[in-house]
């Protein structure tokens, strides 16, 4: 059975919605154009580099046969499945405190007051951190992978995989300086969600209890499953360019 793969929009990724949606980003306006931002992005050195991979002439070398690529189309579907089950299954693992232990841990909650938001913050953040690390260690070879082996199955192809190649080196930096910023945001969130929750003691006059905190529905409880939401979402993200190579390949073999 083929997988459907999700659609990628350029003017506002799923990270973006989930940012703006918990206040910690404004709104994205989709009619700023994707090419436009994408130019400032792209150095004129870069620029040249870009121009000239994309006019080169397309070789003439042949196809693989239909048997072959249906081969390659079933390992790459195959290990992108491997690798994007691995890591939603780790996030969602790392960020339950009740679920299997991970090699990357949900840091024990500060449960005391009064509440120091800085120094509980900290370890959230290295906690984010360490996923980012985990993510590109696993999407920066898949992509490198799905790459070449699509760059086999025809000229067409080849030309697409050497701009994507080029494309990642030139925006490899700019993505990561991008991406570092959401642990940063989250800072903001943690601090929204304890604000909110000491204004809801405050209208039920009621004391604090920090053992509430991480219960169904506590502040800090709300604070994790949003932290899953984005590490989710930004998976899904990292994952666009080898998505965006396997549909160039199935619409090839049409």
């Amino acid at each position: 059975m083929t997988r459907t793969l999700p659609r990628t929009n350029f003017h506002s990724s799923k990270l973006v919605r989930c940012l703006a949606d918990l206040g910690m980003v404004d709104t994205v306006n989709p009619a700023n154009g994707f090419a436009e931002k994408l130019a400032s992005w792209v150095p004129f050195s870069d620029a040249i580099t870009l121009s000239a991979v994309h006019n080169d002439r397309i070789a003439t070398s042949p196809k693989l046969r239909p048997e072959a690529r249906t081969t390659v189309h079933d390992a790459v579907n195959a290990e992108f499945s491997r690798i994007q089950a691995f890591l939603i299954t780790s996030i969602k693992n790392s960020c339950s405190p009740r679920a299997a232990r991970t090699h990357i841990s949900l840091p024990a909650p500060i449960l005391e007051l009064p509440m120091n938001l800085a120094a509980a913050y900290t370890p959230y953040r290295r906690f984010y951190e360490a996923q980012q690390r985990d993510m590109e260690l696993s999407i920066r070879p898949l992509r490198f992978n799905v790459r070449e082996t699509v760059a086999k199955a025809s000229p067409r192809l080849a030309k697409l995989a050497e701009l994507d190649a080029v494309l990642e080196k030139i925006l490899y930096e700019r993505e990561r300086q991008l991406l570092s910023k959401v642990a940063v945001l989250l800072k903001k969130r943690l601090e929204q969600l304890y604000k909110e929750h000491q204004q809801k003691l405050i209208e039920l006059q009621q004391a604090d209890n920090p053992a509430g905190w991480t219960q169904a529905g506590g502040w800090l409880a709300r604070f994790c499953n949003d932290m899953q939401m984005l590490l989710l979402a930004e998976v899904e993200l990292r994952l666009q360019p080898t998505i965006g190579l396997m549909e160039a390949l199935k619409q090839d073999m049409q």
